[in-house]
């Protein structure tokens, strides 16, 4: 069974026993172990059969998920910025915060 869910304005295809990296889940302070849900389910199916389509989410769907891993860095973004004929260079970096979670249960169907 898979389920596409709308996170943080974005939408990503889950099926039990993924490891899906989301925005910190209470600043960064979850415990592992603690669960978390998706209720924004867009669709809902079986692999090769049916879906199930919300409108714009499907109605008692949900997606539970655990904390594995409360605070992840993702890659490093550079950032340049020249002017040029002005001898003007910066350089400066970012490294976005996650929260590592384990999908563990899709229901709703």
């Amino acid at each position: 069974m898979y389920a596409i869910i709308e996170d943080s304005g974005g939408q990503r295809k889950v099926v039990q026993g993924d490891d899906i990296l989301i925005d910190l889940v209470d600043g960064g302070g979850a415990k592992p172990g603690q669960a978390v849900t998706f209720d924004r389910v867009l669709v809902i199916g079986e692999q090769g059969g049916d879906a199930a389509l919300g409108r714009p989410y499907v109605a008692g769907a949900s997606v539970t998920a655990e904390v594995v891993e409360p605070e992840v860095k993702g890659d490093k973004v550079h950032i340049y910025k020249i002017r040029p004929k002005k001898d003007s260079k910066r350089k400066t970096g970012h490294r976005q915060r996650y929260t590592r979670v384990r999908v563990t249960g899709i229901s709703g169907r």
